[in-house]
Protein backbone atom coordinates (compact mmCIF):
# COMPACT_ATOMS: atom_id res chain seq x y z
CA UNK A 1 0.00 0.00 0.00
CA UNK A 2 1.01 3.68 -0.21
CA UNK A 3 -0.66 6.98 0.59
CA UNK A 4 -0.54 10.42 -1.03
CA UNK A 5 -1.46 13.99 -0.17
CA UNK A 6 -1.83 17.20 -2.17
CA UNK A 7 -2.44 20.89 -1.49
CA UNK A 8 -3.78 23.62 -3.79
CA UNK A 9 -3.62 26.81 -1.75
CA UNK A 10 -3.65 30.58 -2.00
CA UNK A 11 -0.63 30.64 0.33
CA UNK A 12 2.69 28.79 0.59
CA UNK A 13 1.77 25.14 0.96
CA UNK A 14 4.89 23.30 2.16
CA UNK A 15 4.06 23.22 5.89
CA UNK A 16 0.61 21.72 5.31
CA UNK A 17 2.03 19.39 2.66
CA UNK A 18 4.69 18.20 5.09
CA UNK A 19 2.25 17.35 7.89
CA UNK A 20 -0.47 16.00 5.61
CA UNK A 21 1.94 13.62 3.91
CA UNK A 22 3.38 12.52 7.25
CA UNK A 23 -0.12 11.50 8.37
CA UNK A 24 0.03 8.71 5.76
CA UNK A 25 3.11 7.10 7.32
CA UNK A 26 1.15 4.01 8.41
CA UNK A 27 0.58 3.16 4.73
CA UNK A 28 4.20 2.89 3.57
CA UNK A 29 7.64 1.95 4.85
CA UNK A 30 10.02 2.35 1.92
CA UNK A 31 10.37 5.79 0.29
CA UNK A 32 8.72 9.17 0.71
CA UNK A 33 8.79 12.31 -1.38
CA UNK A 34 7.33 15.77 -1.88
CA UNK A 35 7.17 18.10 -4.86
CA UNK A 36 5.98 21.71 -5.07
CA UNK A 37 5.32 23.90 -8.10
CA UNK A 38 6.48 27.48 -7.67
CA UNK A 39 4.45 28.86 -10.57
CA UNK A 40 5.55 32.47 -10.05
CA UNK A 41 9.24 31.59 -10.49
CA UNK A 42 8.69 28.67 -12.87
CA UNK A 43 10.38 26.10 -10.60
CA UNK A 44 9.46 22.57 -9.63
CA UNK A 45 11.00 21.42 -6.34
CA UNK A 46 11.53 17.76 -5.53
CA UNK A 47 12.83 15.85 -2.52
CA UNK A 48 12.80 12.08 -2.00
CA UNK A 49 14.23 10.13 0.95
CA UNK A 50 14.53 6.54 2.10
CA UNK A 51 12.38 6.13 5.22
CA UNK A 52 12.84 2.39 5.79
CA UNK A 53 14.80 2.99 8.97
CA UNK A 54 13.57 6.38 10.15
CA UNK A 55 10.59 8.70 10.42
CA UNK A 56 9.31 10.82 7.55
CA UNK A 57 9.58 14.01 9.62
CA UNK A 58 13.23 13.50 10.51
CA UNK A 59 14.17 13.04 6.85
CA UNK A 60 12.28 16.01 5.40
CA UNK A 61 12.46 18.70 8.08
CA UNK A 62 15.59 20.18 6.50
CA UNK A 63 14.00 20.39 3.04
CA UNK A 64 11.11 22.69 3.86
CA UNK A 65 12.75 26.07 3.46
CA UNK A 66 13.71 25.50 -0.18
CA UNK A 67 10.35 24.07 -1.29
CA UNK A 68 8.42 27.14 -2.42
CA UNK A 69 5.03 27.13 -4.08
CA UNK A 70 1.29 27.09 -3.48
CA UNK A 71 0.73 23.75 -5.20
CA UNK A 72 2.27 20.55 -3.90
CA UNK A 73 2.00 16.76 -3.71
CA UNK A 74 3.59 14.22 -1.37
CA UNK A 75 3.62 10.46 -0.95
CA UNK A 76 4.57 7.75 1.51
CA UNK A 77 5.45 4.82 -0.73
CA UNK A 78 5.72 1.14 0.02
CA UNK A 79 7.43 0.61 -3.31
CA UNK A 80 9.41 2.86 -5.65
CA UNK A 81 10.83 6.39 -5.17
CA UNK A 82 8.22 9.08 -5.84
CA UNK A 83 7.23 11.73 -6.96
CA UNK A 84 8.52 11.57 -10.53
CA UNK A 85 9.02 14.91 -12.32
CA UNK A 86 9.04 15.09 -16.13
CA UNK A 87 9.25 17.76 -18.79
CA UNK A 88 7.29 16.97 -21.93
CA UNK A 89 5.09 18.46 -24.65
CA UNK A 90 2.44 18.72 -21.88
CA UNK A 91 4.76 20.94 -19.88
CA UNK A 92 6.42 20.09 -16.59
CA UNK A 93 4.49 17.97 -14.17
CA UNK A 94 5.06 15.71 -11.17
CA UNK A 95 3.11 12.57 -10.37
CA UNK A 96 2.56 10.34 -7.34
CA UNK A 97 0.69 7.04 -7.43
CA UNK A 98 -0.96 4.47 -5.24
CA UNK A 99 -0.78 1.56 -7.62
CA UNK A 100 -0.13 -2.04 -8.35
CA UNK A 101 0.66 -2.49 -12.04
CA UNK A 102 0.67 -6.14 -13.03
CA UNK A 103 1.85 -5.62 -16.61
CA UNK A 104 4.89 -3.43 -15.91
CA UNK A 105 7.19 -5.51 -18.13
CA UNK A 106 4.80 -5.39 -21.08
CA UNK A 107 4.25 -1.63 -20.80
CA UNK A 108 7.97 -0.99 -20.32
CA UNK A 109 8.76 -2.77 -23.56
CA UNK A 110 5.99 -0.89 -25.32
CA UNK A 111 7.54 2.42 -24.23
CA UNK A 112 11.02 1.30 -25.26
CA UNK A 113 9.67 0.32 -28.68
CA UNK A 114 8.50 3.94 -29.03
CA UNK A 115 12.04 5.15 -28.30
CA UNK A 116 11.05 6.40 -24.85
CA UNK A 117 13.59 6.01 -22.08
CA UNK A 118 13.52 5.34 -18.37
CA UNK A 119 15.78 7.41 -16.13
CA UNK A 120 14.90 5.75 -12.85
CA UNK A 121 15.16 2.14 -11.77
CA UNK A 122 13.70 0.92 -8.51
CA UNK A 123 15.38 -2.15 -7.03
CA UNK A 124 16.60 -3.14 -10.50
CA UNK A 125 13.24 -2.86 -12.25
CA UNK A 126 11.10 -0.19 -13.84
CA UNK A 127 9.87 2.51 -11.51
CA UNK A 128 6.10 2.08 -11.84
CA UNK A 129 5.40 5.76 -11.17
CA UNK A 130 7.82 6.79 -13.92
CA UNK A 131 6.02 4.35 -16.22
CA UNK A 132 2.74 6.09 -15.37
CA UNK A 133 4.36 9.46 -16.14
CA UNK A 134 5.48 8.21 -19.57
CA UNK A 135 2.00 6.89 -20.31
CA UNK A 136 0.60 10.33 -19.41
CA UNK A 137 3.02 12.04 -21.83
CA UNK A 138 1.57 9.96 -24.69
CA UNK A 139 -1.70 11.88 -24.41
CA UNK A 140 -2.65 15.13 -26.11
CA UNK A 141 -3.56 16.62 -22.73
CA UNK A 142 -3.04 15.63 -19.09
CA UNK A 143 -6.55 14.20 -18.99
CA UNK A 144 -6.00 12.30 -22.23
CA UNK A 145 -2.75 10.97 -20.74
CA UNK A 146 -4.47 9.80 -17.55
CA UNK A 147 -7.09 8.05 -19.67
CA UNK A 148 -4.19 6.35 -21.47
CA UNK A 149 -3.03 5.04 -18.08
CA UNK A 150 -6.54 3.74 -17.44
CA UNK A 151 -6.57 1.97 -20.81
CA UNK A 152 -3.13 0.42 -20.52
CA UNK A 153 -2.64 -0.54 -16.88
CA UNK A 154 -3.70 -3.96 -15.63
CA UNK A 155 -4.14 -3.76 -11.90
CA UNK A 156 -4.97 -0.49 -10.19
CA UNK A 157 -3.60 3.03 -10.28
CA UNK A 158 -4.76 6.16 -8.45
CA UNK A 159 -2.69 9.31 -8.88
CA UNK A 160 -2.14 12.99 -8.21
CA UNK A 161 -0.60 14.95 -11.08
CA UNK A 162 0.94 18.33 -10.18
CA UNK A 163 0.93 20.95 -12.96
CA UNK A 164 1.16 24.73 -13.08
CA UNK A 165 -2.60 24.81 -13.73
CA UNK A 166 -3.53 22.82 -10.63
CA UNK A 167 -3.49 19.26 -9.34
CA UNK A 168 -5.28 16.47 -11.19
CA UNK A 169 -6.70 13.84 -8.86
CA UNK A 170 -7.54 10.58 -10.65
CA UNK A 171 -8.90 7.54 -8.85
CA UNK A 172 -8.32 4.08 -10.31
CA UNK A 173 -10.98 2.73 -12.64
CA UNK A 174 -12.76 0.57 -10.08
CA UNK A 175 -12.06 2.77 -7.07
CA UNK A 176 -10.08 0.10 -5.26
CA UNK A 177 -8.11 2.84 -3.48
CA UNK A 178 -9.68 6.11 -2.30
CA UNK A 179 -9.15 9.80 -2.94
CA UNK A 180 -10.91 12.31 -0.70
CA UNK A 181 -10.91 16.11 -0.99
CA UNK A 182 -11.10 18.60 1.85
CA UNK A 183 -11.99 22.31 1.70
CA UNK A 184 -10.27 24.93 3.84
CA UNK A 185 -10.09 28.70 4.13
CA UNK A 186 -7.21 28.99 1.64
CA UNK A 187 -7.90 26.16 -0.78
CA UNK A 188 -8.20 22.39 -1.02
CA UNK A 189 -6.43 19.24 0.14
CA UNK A 190 -6.47 15.87 -1.61
CA UNK A 191 -5.59 12.70 0.27
CA UNK A 192 -5.74 8.95 0.47
CA UNK A 193 -7.14 9.34 3.99
CA UNK A 194 -9.13 12.27 5.31
CA UNK A 195 -7.69 12.27 8.85
CA UNK A 196 -4.58 13.80 7.26
CA UNK A 197 -6.18 17.21 6.73
CA UNK A 198 -8.59 17.55 9.67
CA UNK A 199 -6.05 19.19 12.00
CA UNK A 200 -4.93 21.45 9.14
CA UNK A 201 -8.35 23.08 9.03
CA UNK A 202 -9.93 21.23 6.11
CA UNK A 203 -13.32 19.55 6.09
CA UNK A 204 -14.22 16.67 3.82
CA UNK A 205 -16.23 18.01 0.89
CA UNK A 206 -15.96 15.33 -1.78
CA UNK A 207 -15.00 11.72 -2.48
CA UNK A 208 -13.54 11.21 -5.95
CA UNK A 209 -15.45 8.43 -7.71
CA UNK A 210 -14.03 5.33 -9.42
CA UNK A 211 -12.30 6.35 -12.65
CA UNK A 212 -13.15 9.99 -12.05
CA UNK A 213 -10.68 12.79 -12.85
CA UNK A 214 -10.89 16.22 -11.24
CA UNK A 215 -8.64 19.27 -11.47
CA UNK A 216 -8.19 21.07 -8.17
CA UNK A 217 -7.01 24.66 -7.75
CA UNK A 218 -7.16 27.00 -4.78
CA UNK A 219 -10.41 28.36 -6.22
CA UNK A 220 -12.34 25.14 -6.75
CA UNK A 221 -12.79 21.67 -8.20
CA UNK A 222 -13.47 21.00 -11.89
CA UNK A 223 -14.64 17.58 -13.05
CA UNK A 224 -12.63 16.47 -16.09
CA UNK A 225 -14.05 12.94 -16.35
CA UNK A 226 -17.20 11.61 -14.73
CA UNK A 227 -16.98 8.54 -12.46
CA UNK A 228 -17.72 4.99 -13.55
CA UNK A 229 -20.82 3.22 -12.32
CA UNK A 230 -18.97 0.16 -11.03
CA UNK A 231 -16.87 0.27 -7.88
CA UNK A 232 -14.72 -2.33 -6.12
CA UNK A 233 -13.25 -0.51 -3.13
CA UNK A 234 -10.94 -2.74 -1.11
CA UNK A 235 -12.59 -4.15 2.02
CA UNK A 236 -9.18 -4.38 3.70
CA UNK A 237 -9.06 -0.60 3.91
CA UNK A 238 -11.55 -0.84 6.75
CA UNK A 239 -10.32 -4.12 8.18
CA UNK A 240 -6.60 -3.38 8.35
CA UNK A 241 -4.98 -0.56 6.35
CA UNK A 242 -6.83 2.54 7.44
CA UNK A 243 -6.16 4.75 10.43
CA UNK A 244 -9.04 4.33 12.93
CA UNK A 245 -10.63 7.77 12.49
CA UNK A 246 -10.53 7.68 8.67
CA UNK A 247 -13.68 7.56 6.55
CA UNK A 248 -13.90 5.79 3.22
CA UNK A 249 -17.03 6.49 1.20
CA UNK A 250 -18.30 8.30 4.33
CA UNK A 251 -18.02 5.09 6.40
CA UNK A 252 -15.86 5.43 9.51
CA UNK A 253 -13.11 2.87 10.07
CA UNK A 254 -13.38 2.55 13.84
CA UNK A 255 -17.16 2.23 13.79
CA UNK A 256 -16.91 -0.48 11.15
CA UNK A 257 -14.38 -2.41 13.23
CA UNK A 258 -16.55 -2.07 16.32
CA UNK A 259 -19.50 -3.47 14.35
CA UNK A 260 -17.36 -6.48 13.39
CA UNK A 261 -16.49 -7.06 17.04
CA UNK A 262 -20.03 -6.56 18.27
CA UNK A 263 -21.34 -9.17 15.82
CA UNK A 264 -18.64 -11.64 16.87
CA UNK A 265 -19.24 -11.05 20.59
CA UNK A 266 -23.02 -11.25 20.29
CA UNK A 267 -22.80 -14.69 18.68
CA UNK A 268 -19.94 -16.13 20.71
CA UNK A 269 -20.37 -18.50 23.64
CA UNK A 270 -16.81 -18.72 24.98
CA UNK A 271 -16.32 -18.05 28.69
CA UNK A 272 -13.62 -15.47 29.39
CA UNK A 273 -12.62 -12.95 32.05
CA UNK A 274 -12.08 -10.13 29.58
CA UNK A 275 -11.35 -9.27 25.96
CA UNK A 276 -8.21 -7.60 24.70
CA UNK A 277 -6.68 -6.66 21.34
CA UNK A 278 -3.63 -7.14 19.20
CA UNK A 279 -2.98 -3.41 18.69
CA UNK A 280 -3.61 -1.30 16.77
CA UNK A 281 -6.11 -2.55 14.19
CA UNK A 282 -7.64 -5.09 16.57
CA UNK A 283 -8.64 -2.50 19.18
CA UNK A 284 -11.91 -1.37 17.61
CA UNK A 285 -13.03 -4.95 17.14
CA UNK A 286 -12.13 -5.84 20.74
CA UNK A 287 -14.15 -2.89 22.06
CA UNK A 288 -17.14 -3.96 19.98
CA UNK A 289 -16.71 -7.56 21.11
CA UNK A 290 -16.73 -6.45 24.77
CA UNK A 291 -20.06 -4.71 24.22
CA UNK A 292 -21.59 -7.58 22.28
CA UNK A 293 -20.39 -10.31 24.64
CA UNK A 294 -20.94 -8.31 27.83
CA UNK A 295 -17.44 -8.75 29.27
CA UNK A 296 -14.81 -6.10 30.14
CA UNK A 297 -12.23 -4.75 27.72
CA UNK A 298 -8.67 -4.60 29.08
CA UNK A 299 -5.23 -3.92 27.62
CA UNK A 300 -3.42 -7.26 27.67
CA UNK A 301 -0.92 -6.12 25.04
CA UNK A 302 0.47 -2.61 24.73
CA UNK A 303 2.29 -1.24 21.71
CA UNK A 304 5.59 0.47 22.47
CA UNK A 305 5.10 3.73 20.58
CA UNK A 306 8.14 5.91 21.46
CA UNK A 307 10.43 4.13 18.98
CA UNK A 308 8.31 1.34 17.48
CA UNK A 309 5.34 3.38 16.29
CA UNK A 310 6.06 2.79 12.60
CA UNK A 311 6.32 -0.46 10.68
CA UNK A 312 10.09 -0.84 10.26
CA UNK A 313 10.55 -4.20 8.56
CA UNK A 314 14.03 -5.69 7.98
CA UNK A 315 14.73 -7.86 4.97
CA UNK A 316 15.07 -11.30 6.51
CA UNK A 317 12.21 -13.15 8.16
CA UNK A 318 14.02 -13.85 11.43
CA UNK A 319 14.62 -10.14 12.01
CA UNK A 320 11.05 -9.28 11.01
CA UNK A 321 9.71 -11.69 13.62
CA UNK A 322 11.92 -10.13 16.30
CA UNK A 323 10.73 -6.62 15.35
CA UNK A 324 7.10 -7.73 15.50
CA UNK A 325 7.74 -9.13 18.99
CA UNK A 326 9.59 -6.04 20.23
CA UNK A 327 6.73 -3.72 19.28
CA UNK A 328 4.23 -5.42 21.61
CA UNK A 329 4.62 -5.75 25.37
CA UNK A 330 2.29 -8.01 27.38
CA UNK A 331 0.85 -6.84 30.72
CA UNK A 332 1.72 -9.86 32.84
CA UNK A 333 -0.21 -8.85 35.95
CA UNK A 334 -3.35 -8.28 33.86
CA UNK A 335 -3.03 -11.62 32.07
CA UNK A 336 -1.87 -13.93 34.84
CA UNK A 337 -4.37 -16.67 35.63
CA UNK A 338 -7.03 -15.32 33.25
CA UNK A 339 -9.09 -16.67 30.39
CA UNK A 340 -8.74 -14.04 27.67
CA UNK A 341 -10.27 -13.37 24.24
CA UNK A 342 -7.85 -11.60 21.89
CA UNK A 343 -9.14 -9.81 18.78
CA UNK A 344 -7.05 -9.20 15.67
CA UNK A 345 -7.76 -7.98 12.15
CA UNK A 346 -6.55 -11.00 10.15
CA UNK A 347 -4.14 -13.92 9.99
CA UNK A 348 -1.70 -13.80 7.07
CA UNK A 349 1.33 -16.04 7.60
CA UNK A 350 0.38 -16.96 11.16
CA UNK A 351 3.93 -16.64 12.47
CA UNK A 352 3.40 -13.38 14.37
CA UNK A 353 0.19 -14.60 15.99
CA UNK A 354 1.86 -17.85 17.01
CA UNK A 355 4.67 -15.93 18.72
CA UNK A 356 2.23 -13.53 20.37
CA UNK A 357 0.16 -16.41 21.72
CA UNK A 358 3.28 -18.00 23.21
CA UNK A 359 4.02 -14.72 24.99
CA UNK A 360 0.51 -14.77 26.47
CA UNK A 361 0.86 -18.30 27.84
CA UNK A 362 4.33 -17.45 29.16
CA UNK A 363 2.69 -14.58 31.07
CA UNK A 364 0.38 -17.05 32.81
CA UNK A 365 -2.82 -16.93 30.74
CA UNK A 366 -4.97 -19.96 31.53
CA UNK A 367 -6.76 -19.96 28.17
CA UNK A 368 -6.33 -17.85 25.05
CA UNK A 369 -9.18 -17.50 22.56
CA UNK A 370 -8.51 -15.64 19.30
CA UNK A 371 -11.22 -13.92 17.28
CA UNK A 372 -10.47 -12.58 13.81
CA UNK A 373 -12.47 -9.71 12.30
CA UNK A 374 -12.57 -11.08 8.74
CA UNK A 375 -12.81 -14.50 7.05
CA UNK A 376 -9.67 -16.53 6.29
CA UNK A 377 -7.55 -15.14 3.43
CA UNK A 378 -7.86 -17.75 0.68
CA UNK A 379 -6.71 -15.76 -2.38
CA UNK A 380 -3.79 -13.42 -2.96
CA UNK A 381 -4.58 -9.79 -3.83
CA UNK A 382 -4.14 -8.77 -7.47
CA UNK A 383 -4.80 -5.04 -7.11
CA UNK A 384 -3.08 -3.72 -4.00
CA UNK A 385 0.37 -4.37 -2.58
CA UNK A 386 -1.12 -6.08 0.47
CA UNK A 387 0.34 -9.43 -0.61
CA UNK A 388 2.85 -8.14 -3.17
CA UNK A 389 5.80 -9.26 -1.05
CA UNK A 390 4.22 -12.63 -0.31
CA UNK A 391 3.55 -15.56 -2.55
CA UNK A 392 0.09 -17.00 -2.13
CA UNK A 393 1.62 -20.13 -0.62
CA UNK A 394 2.90 -18.03 2.29
CA UNK A 395 -0.71 -17.52 3.38
CA UNK A 396 -1.32 -19.90 6.27
CA UNK A 397 -4.75 -20.77 4.85
CA UNK A 398 -3.26 -22.04 1.59
CA UNK A 399 -0.51 -23.96 3.34
CA UNK A 400 -3.17 -25.64 5.49
CA UNK A 401 -5.40 -26.35 2.48
CA UNK A 402 -2.45 -27.89 0.67
CA UNK A 403 -1.83 -30.13 3.66
CA UNK A 404 -5.48 -31.11 3.94
CA UNK A 405 -5.73 -31.77 0.20
CA UNK A 406 -2.76 -34.12 0.11
CA UNK A 407 -0.18 -31.73 -1.28
CA UNK A 408 -2.39 -29.79 -3.69
CA UNK A 409 -4.05 -26.38 -3.44
CA UNK A 410 -7.50 -27.18 -4.73
CA UNK A 411 -11.20 -27.21 -3.84
CA UNK A 412 -10.91 -23.59 -2.65
CA UNK A 413 -14.64 -22.88 -2.90
CA UNK A 414 -15.34 -25.40 -0.14
CA UNK A 415 -12.77 -23.80 2.16
CA UNK A 416 -14.19 -20.31 1.80
CA UNK A 417 -17.70 -21.45 2.80
CA UNK A 418 -18.04 -21.26 6.59
CA UNK A 419 -20.80 -23.93 6.59
CA UNK A 420 -18.67 -26.77 5.17
CA UNK A 421 -16.63 -29.46 6.90
CA UNK A 422 -13.65 -28.38 4.81
CA UNK A 423 -13.83 -24.90 6.33
CA UNK A 424 -14.14 -26.35 9.85
CA UNK A 425 -11.12 -28.62 9.27
CA UNK A 426 -9.09 -25.68 7.95
CA UNK A 427 -9.87 -23.48 10.95
CA UNK A 428 -9.07 -26.30 13.34
CA UNK A 429 -5.68 -26.89 11.73
CA UNK A 430 -4.89 -23.17 11.81
CA UNK A 431 -5.87 -23.16 15.49
CA UNK A 432 -3.40 -25.92 16.23
CA UNK A 433 -0.62 -24.24 14.27
CA UNK A 434 -0.95 -20.91 16.11
CA UNK A 435 -1.47 -22.72 19.43
CA UNK A 436 -4.67 -21.18 20.82
CA UNK A 437 -7.50 -22.80 22.75
CA UNK A 438 -10.21 -21.65 20.33
CA UNK A 439 -10.21 -19.73 17.06
CA UNK A 440 -13.08 -18.10 15.18
CA UNK A 441 -13.35 -15.86 12.11
CA UNK A 442 -16.16 -13.53 11.14
CA UNK A 443 -17.98 -14.66 8.01
CA UNK A 444 -18.20 -12.67 4.80
CA UNK A 445 -21.78 -11.49 5.31
CA UNK A 446 -20.78 -9.96 8.65
CA UNK A 447 -17.99 -8.01 6.94
CA UNK A 448 -20.35 -6.75 4.24
CA UNK A 449 -22.96 -5.72 6.81
CA UNK A 450 -20.33 -3.94 8.92
CA UNK A 451 -19.06 -1.93 5.95
CA UNK A 452 -22.59 -1.02 4.89
CA UNK A 453 -22.05 -0.76 1.12
CA UNK A 454 -23.79 -3.03 -1.39
CA UNK A 455 -21.78 -6.23 -1.82
CA UNK A 456 -21.14 -5.54 -5.52
CA UNK A 457 -19.38 -2.26 -4.67
CA UNK A 458 -16.76 -3.83 -2.38
CA UNK A 459 -13.77 -5.96 -3.43
CA UNK A 460 -13.80 -9.19 -1.45
CA UNK A 461 -11.48 -11.13 -3.73
CA UNK A 462 -9.04 -12.26 -1.01
CA UNK A 463 -11.92 -14.02 0.74
CA UNK A 464 -14.08 -15.41 -2.07
CA UNK A 465 -12.02 -15.02 -5.27
CA UNK A 466 -14.72 -12.91 -6.93
CA UNK A 467 -14.28 -9.44 -8.42
CA UNK A 468 -14.10 -7.76 -11.79
CA UNK A 469 -11.51 -5.77 -13.70
CA UNK A 470 -8.02 -6.66 -14.91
Amino acid sequence: MSGFFGIASKKECITELFYGTDYHSHLGTNRAGMSTFDVENGKVHLNIHNISNSYFRTKFAGDLEEMKGKLGIGVISDTEPQPVVVNSHLGRFAVVTVARINNVAELTQECLNKNLQFAELSMGSTNATELVALLITQGETIVDGINNVYRKVKGSCSMLVLTEDGIYAARDLYGRTPIVIGKGDHGYAMASENHSFINLGYETCRYVGPGEIVRVTSDGITQMKSPNDKMQICSFLWIYYGYPCVEYEDINNEQMRQRLGYAMGKNDDVEADFVSAIPDSGIGMAQGYAEGRGIPYKSGFLKYTPTWSRSFMPVNQESRQLVAKMKLIPCKKVLEGKDVVFCDDSIVRGTQLRDQVKMLYDCGCKHVHVRISCPPLVYGCKWLNFSASKTEKELITLRVIEELEGGKIQNLAAYQDSTTKEYANMVEMIRKKVGVDTLKFNDLNTVIDAIGLPRERVCLHCFDGNSYGD
